[in-house]
């Protein structure tokens, strides 16, 4: 324990030097007001290059807007290992690594309950709307899944986060909402002292759970009963543009993209009948998600009355659609394509909005990712780059190898109880039963593991504990993960273009979550008062838009914030 204590302080020792120093003469002055309304825009799966990638056919105000007033950083990376939805949006709201903030994957074993857990349940705390929880038939999302508690809080966020650390600040008198079609993207956002709403697949609603309100407000019943969802019945998600001016305009149809159910490989993809059971999940498959986000939002903003008094108010918006297009299609696919050319016209509305309801000079506006994204392996094949495969996990323990350490071991049962991603959960049980050691049993599946085509490393847990790993970037993100509560036994790391494509039973085009650069890559811009146009190459981190709004704010940053200020932001 020493030893990991010396090396993890002796890590430290550059972040906390920096943290010592003099800030920069910020452009707000003690007697400058802050600005009346942060809003955060997190685009789930916009990998870093995919807002440049089309900008030459964006129009005013969205991407553009952010481009041509804002601070734009073009290589900002995330440094853990695990890039999944929750883990990002946790990291974007806290500043923290997943080691820190405790949200180490979507799911993970809970050794006390015996079963996986979803990262934001909570039994304690239903969901207003009764018929609002996981429907089975409706739901692609496998997390959502896990457990079948459909209870939500973010008890499970272990430091506070930026809109926590608002309401602190100022009296509890700053309003904070996260929103959202994903929950645990609106709840990681909106934090422990916010309140979050997302949308209801079953109930075709945007829901909340008690932990935020003990009846809904009024504004959000009559939302609600205005069944905006419906006016989707019988349509189709049609291309912008012409099909002739995309990039990939003539590859509509690809064999490795995901046939959905009604949905189809091709444009027009089809919505469906209202009472058809796949129709609320095609919206979110769609840049329809997106545009009931935008709704939604803005008439929150219109009803809570954000922005509207010296008290600096907090937003967040998290667009899901970019996900779900970049799982079912890939991020190189005339879909992916029309996707972001619709969000840019879903973000310029909702930037004329805020201009019209709050003022863009009153308004600091911070857009970025959760996670990048990778390329479907058959797109990368066609290309000729033959290394890109999918993995099947379903069978690791009965590998001749495996077999082979359950002899040495005197081991007749399952050794491997099962891979969640991206940790093997190993019988622990069985293990304590025939009184091997924990440590040595994870380092020798670790090193069997590490041998299979396709994978990159296997760490043992124990070897990260003691800090045993080799001191390089890939073992760090590694470590950045690594919580000890939480964590699995052994976390595995594919190799590049490397995926597992099975999504609780749907066979799909690519799925992130590895530490390559793909996944880790992502955009991020700040615009609003006394920021100009700068456009910066020099590597920075997601971790630092918390500390950075924070200082903004004048205040100070989340309690378990690894991130610095962004000097290009705060100096003027």
């Amino acid at each position: 324990m020493k030893k990991l204590l010396t090396n993890s302080v002796a890590k430290l020792l550059p972040v906390l030097f920096l943290a010592v120093l003099p800030l920069p003469s910020w452009g707000a002055t003690t007697d400058t007001p802050p600005p009346r309304l942060i809003l955060q825009i997190t685009v789930d799966q916009l990998r870093g290059d995919m807002p440049t990638r089309y900008a030459d056919r964006f129009g005013d105000g969205g991407f553009r807007y952010l481009i041509e007033n804002g601070v734009h950083y073009t290589s900002a990376h995330y440094q853990h290992a695990n890039t999944e939805t929750i883990v990002g949006h946790a990291s974007l709201a806290t500043g923290a690594l997943p080691s820190m903030h405790g949200m180490v994957a979507n799911v993970w074993f809970d050794h006390g309950l015996q079963r996986l857990v979803y990262n934001i349940e909570d039994p304690d705390y239903t969901l207003l709307t009764a018929n609002a929880g996981v429907d089975k038939a409706t739901e692609i999302d496998p997390t959502q899944k896990a457990a079948g508690v459909t209870g939500r809080s973010p008890n499970a966020i272990l430091v506070s986060t930026l809109g926590d650390e608002m309401a602190i600040h100022f009296g509890g008198k700053a309003k904070i909402f996260g929103v959202s079609v994903k929950d645990r993207s609106a709840v990681a956002m909106a934090g422990h002292a916010g309140k979050a709403f997302w949308f209801s697949k079953s109930s075709g609603e945007f829901v909340t759970s008690n932990y935020y309100y003990d009846e809904y407000p009024d504004w959000v019943t009559r939302w609600n009963q205005a069944d905006h969802v419906s006016a989707y019945a019988g349509r189709s998600w049609n291309l912008l543009h012409e099909k002739s001016s995309y990039l990939f305009g003539d590859s509509d149809d690809r064999p490795w993209e995901t046939d959905f159910p009604g949905f189809g490989r091709t444009f027009p993809h089809a919505f469906g009948a209202a009472d058809d059971k796949y129709f609320t999940t095609r919206l979110t498959l769609s840049p329809a998600g997106d545009r009931l986000t935008l709704n939604f939002a803005r008439e929150l903003i219109r009803q809570e009355k954000l922005g509207q008094d010296a008290v600096p108010d907090y937003l967040s918006v998290s667009f899901s659609a970019t996900d779900y297009v970049g799982h079912l299609f890939g991020a190189s696919s005339l879909e992916a394509e029309d996707n972001i050319l619709q969000l840019d016209r879903t973000l310029a509305e909702l930037f004329a909005f805020i201009e019209q309801e709050i003022g863009l000079e009153n308004t600091m506006i911070v857009l970025s990712a959760d996670h990048g994204g990778p390329e479907s392996p058959g797109y990368l094949n066609s290309l000729g780059i033959r290394n890109a495969q999918y993995f099947d996990t379903e069978n690791l323990d009965r590998e001749p190898a495996i077999a082979r350490l359950k002899q040495k071991f005197g081991i007749g049962k399952e050794l491997i109880t099962m891979y969640s991603h991206p940790y093997v959960y190993l019988n622990r049980e069985l293990i304590r039963e025939k009184g091997l050691d924990q440590a040595a049993v994870e380092q020798a599946v670790a090193e069997e593991l590490a041998e299979f085509g396709g994978i990159s490393v296997a760490v043992p847990s124990s070897a990260l504990a003691e800090n045993r790993q080799p001191d390089t970037l890939l073992m760090r993100s590694v470590l950045n993960n690594y919580n000890a509560k939480r964590s699995g036994d052994i976390f595995v790391v594919f190799e590049p273009n490397v995926f597992i494509n099975d999504f609780d039973g749907l066979v799909v085009a690519a799925t992130h979550g590895s530490p390559w650069r793909y996944d880790t890559h992502v955009p991020i811009f700040f615009a609003g008062p006394r920021i100009g146009k700068k456009t910066i190459h020099r590597t920075v981190a997601p971790y630092d838009i918390a500390p950075t709004l924070a200082a903004s704010l004048r205040m100070k940053p989340p309690s378990g914030a690894f991130g610095q200020p962004l000097v290009e932001v705060l100096s003027n």
